[in-house]
């Protein structure tokens, strides 16, 4: 679990975040959602350290991450995985040797054990075939699959994901989101995911966090998200027409004017 405490940001005299608190839990996806702007980014690069806070508190299973001496934050930072939105590959490297770099880097094992290791996440991301291509050789879902692959090669107890679904088609996109879930859910994980895509949003929203404007506006599950009565929120989800049609099929559905054997993820998929 992560514990956000009254975190405020701001850059040049402009507050970017201001009194945000949340909880993120173990086990589930943890969604932070809002416009461009609107100060999510900022959130999750203060939560994993990349941003240093100017107020509030950072607070991993109950050890305070925001004052940690710079060599214990190295240490916390071992249990941290991260996808990047453009996966971060390196082009020089083949794809087993993007995943083993963290091993090299920060693990003992020998070369045996660091080979098995990859060959175990590169089986738990469905590339088993892609240890020798290099990252210019495979398609953009395949990236991200092995962005994820290097974000838990190191067994972590915290994953974030900034944007995965970026630049996917609607269908590599699913299979992303149903790959973060069984991660998460199979290992126990925190997983924190920033992310604008509503197919995410009503897929794997466990917890959802809107910000608006550096504010937390809203919070609750994909099940409460629809229903939602916060203006500045549905606005932000209900910007397409489609996502306004299953609102106003469900509203019917509970009022019992349409067959319940309609439910909400078949209207959503």
């Amino acid at each position: 679990m992560i514990e956000v405490q009254h975190i405020k940001k701001g850059f040049d005299g402009k507050v970017v975040i201001n009194d945000v608190s949340a909880t993120l839990e173990t086990g589930k996806c943890n969604l932070i959602i809002g416009s461009s702007g609107s100060g999510k980014t900022v959130l999750m690069k203060c939560i994993v350290g990349l941003f240093e806070p100017d107020a509030g508190d950072i607070i991993y299973d109950e050890q305070n991450f925001t004052s940690m001496s710079t060599k214990d934050k190295k240490a916390m930072r071992q249990q941290i995985g991260m996808l990047f939105q453009g996966s971060a590959l390196f082009d020089s490297m083949t794809v087993e040797e993007n995943i083993m770099f963290p091993l090299d880097m920060f693990s003992t094992k020998t070369r045996g054990e660091k080979q098995k290791r990859v060959d175990e996440v590169l089986d738990r991301v469905h590339l088993t075939d892609a240890h020798k291509k290099f990252p210019a050789e495979i398609s953009g879902g395949m990236k991200k699959r092995v962005g994820i692959a290097r974000a838990i090669v190191l067994n972590p107890k915290y994953l974030f994901c900034d944007e995965p679904n970026s630049g996917l088609d609607p269908q590599t996109s699913l299979v992303i989101d149903k790959l973060i879930r069984e991660i998460t859910t199979d290992f126990n994980i925190t997983t924190v995911v920033n992310t604008h895509d509503m197919n995410s949003v009503m897929e794997i929203g466990d917890k959802i966090i809107y910000m608006y404007q550096g504010l937390k506006e809203w919070e609750g599950t994909n099940k409460e998200i629809i229903f939602s009565k916060n203006e500045k929120l549905n606005s932000f989800i209900f910007a397409s027409d489609f996502l306004q049609d299953a609102k106003d099929m469900r509203m019917l559905e509970m009022k019992g004017k349409i067959s319940n054997d309609r439910n909400m993820n078949d209207l959503l998929k």
